[in-house]
């Protein structure tokens, strides 16, 4: 049963809202407890990490909204939103890096070496997560559960 288009970029928007939520509470308490910075590069700048982000839940939001309604397993969609999250990542990171230094090669490797050691492997692992729970809130509804309701919006005869 294929899913309102309505109902999955509503759920795509709560859940790019959630990894939002979800990468800076990971990047502050990592950075906190081990007493790193996120982008240790001085000549990366203050935009990276913010804009390799921005470019994975971009990326996160138009996989959830366009994919959520096409029947995919949840386990199938977690794998392919941990796929565009990272190659996302790797493009803004090479983007924002380029333009703050003005060299495409360190810009790659700042960006491989970002998403794939540092802390840019967080926005993968919470883009999948997010998207596992946003396909298990759309085929719960679809098998007809209904939202939890508070005592003033139930019904008397429940």
């Amino acid at each position: 049963m294929a899913t309102n288009s309505t109902t999955s970029w509503a759920v795509a928007g709560f859940a790019a809202a959630l990894h939002v939520a979800l990468v800076v509470a990971a990047f502050g308490f990592v950075s906190l407890l081990a007493d790193i910075e996120p982008v240790p590069d001085p000549e990366a700048g203050r935009l990276v990490a913010p804009l390799t982000v921005a470019a994975s839940v971009g990326a996160l939001l138009v996989l959830l909204g366009r994919g959520l309604g096409r029947g995919f397993r949840p386990w199938s969609l977690a794998g392919l939103a941990l796929i565009v999250t990272w190659a996302a990542g790797v493009v803004g990171a090479t983007l924002s890096y380029a333009a703050a230094t003005g060299t495409i090669l360190a810009a790659v490797l700042f960006a491989l070496s970002f998403m794939t050691i540092g802390f840019g492997v967080i926005v993968p692992i919470t883009g999948a997560l997010v998207a596992l729970l946003a396909a298990v809130t759309v085929r719960a509804q679809e098998g007809g559960v209904e939202r939890p309701k508070w005592p003033w919006e139930r019904d008397d005869e429940e």
